[in-house]
């Protein structure tokens, strides 16, 4: 789920973690005043909007997701990479609920100093806020977002078409992460039999989705399917039905905190077969819910590991200086480009207008997001005609002794 804008007057960086606020100085979740250390300059400040779930059972990888945009803000302006701009991050907790989400989509509208906005993380999320952005111009770049449709439209099997030109996404999509993930669970895991679990949502449906798809075309059984409540945490009736259907492998589409104490409940009920995700279970927080039932569980996520990536050092060395109290979780590499991506974008239109913003400056910025192409943290960032990031590779881990451990990585050949 990011990106910049443009206007200095201060130097100030208000990443805030609950609220959008328009003072910069350090606040209680992590957030920090993003300085410039003397640069920056000028009389033009530009506003990044930063959406993500910053409390809930989301959180960890929401402010995952606004610390690494404020990052890319704070790096922006002490290198003055943009004469005459500061950026600031502005962030609104979207608590992971579509209607919320489109309320601070209107928000980040009505503040003409937002120039882009990174987020959200997820896809349901990102449904409900594309057509407020887009009628503004304003440029939308997703780190996390993973459903097709939202850049290919609702027929993207058949006939792909892009609906809103203003939303971009440096995650690669579900059309690539299911069958990848397929592919290692029947080919390498040697899992023939898949019971397969969703919890309805837009993200987590369309997941087990192209799973099931690529499972059943290598020649995989699907011996059952359920859909969950993601409100509950009981899912005994569920496990049970894994015990008696003869599955080997479980495969889950959703996020940790329901996928943890499914894990659990299906080993707990005598079914000792490894659960499978997508990226939305790659979070240590997972482990945490599972137990020790999670050994052995399988998640695909986007992209290479960060911390195993030399285009990343930096960004994991700068992290960890600036003394965030979370993580960067699943996503900040991809937050932190999605951020630049938008710091980028605003220096083309600035460098196009005489070093200052033009008046239709979101229009503009948008425009220039589709061209943008740089050297990111989590490698080569550009973006191809429907928005989509061009870089499609992804990673299977394993936990392993209490720990995601990293076991192939590749993109998906169809």
């Amino acid at each position: 789920m990011r990106q910049r804008s443009l206007i200095a007057i201060t130097a100030a960086l208000a990443a805030g973690a609950l609220t959008l606020t328009a003072c910069g100085s350090r606040d209680d979740d992590g957030g920090s005043d993003s300085g410039n250390g003397g640069g920056g300059g000028g009389g033009t400040t530009v506003v990044i909007g930063v959406d993500a779930p910053l409390t809930g059972d989301l959180s960890a990888l929401g402010l995952g997701i606004k610390n690494s945009a404020d990052l890319a803000a704070k790096t922006a302006n002490e290198t003055k990479h943009v004469d005459g701009i500061t950026f600031k991050i502005e962030a609104l907790d979207d608590q992971g609920q579509p209607s919320v989400g489109q309320q601070n989509a209107s928000k980040f509208v009505a503040d003409k100093e937002v120039l882009g906005v990174v987020g959200p993380l997820n896809s349901s999320v990102g449904e409900s806020m594309q057509k407020v952005f887009d009628s503004a111009k304003l440029v939308e770049v997703s780190p996390a977002n993973t459903g097709p449709s939202l850049t290919q439209g609702l027929e993207w099997r058949t006939k792909k078409v892009r609906t809103y030109k203003s939303y971009f996404r440096t995650a690669t999509t579900d059309a690539v992460q299911g069958p990848f993930a397929a592919q290692y669970v029947y080919n390498d895991a040697k899992k023939k039999k898949v019971f397969v679990i969703d919890d309805k949502k837009t993200y987590g449906a369309g997941l087990a989705g192209t799973f099931t798809d690529e499972f059943k075309r290598l020649g995989g059984q699907v011996v059952g399917t359920e859909h969950i409540n993601p409100d509950t945490k009981d899912f005994s009736s569920v496990a049970t039905k894994v015990k008696n259907s003869g599955a080997d492998v479980v495969y889950y589409g959703g996020e940790y905190p329901q996928a943890g104490p499914l894990s659990k409940q299906i080993k707990e009920a005598g079914a000792k077969i490894p659960l499978v995700g997508g990226d939305g279970i790659k979070d240590d927080t997972f482990i945490k819910l599972a137990g020790a039932a999670s050994n052995g569980d399988l998640s695909t996520s986007v992209g290479a590991p960060v911390e195993e990536l030399d285009s990343a050092k930096k960004f994991v060395a700068d992290y960890k200086e600036a003394g965030y109290k979370e993580g960067y979780a699943a996503y900040g590499g991809y937050s932190y480009d999605s951020a630049w991506a938008i710091i980028e974008a605003v220096k083309k239109v600035v460098e196009d207008n005489g070093g200052k913003l033009p008046s239709d400056a979101r229009a503009k910025v948008t425009e220039a997001m589709q061209n943008v192409s740089f050297d990111g943290v989590t490698g080569k960032v550009s973006f191809d005609e429907f928005g989509d990031a061009t870089n499609k590779q992804l990673t299977v881990y394993s936990v392993e002794n209490g720990a995601f451990k990293a076991v192939k990585s590749g993109t998906y050949t169809g």
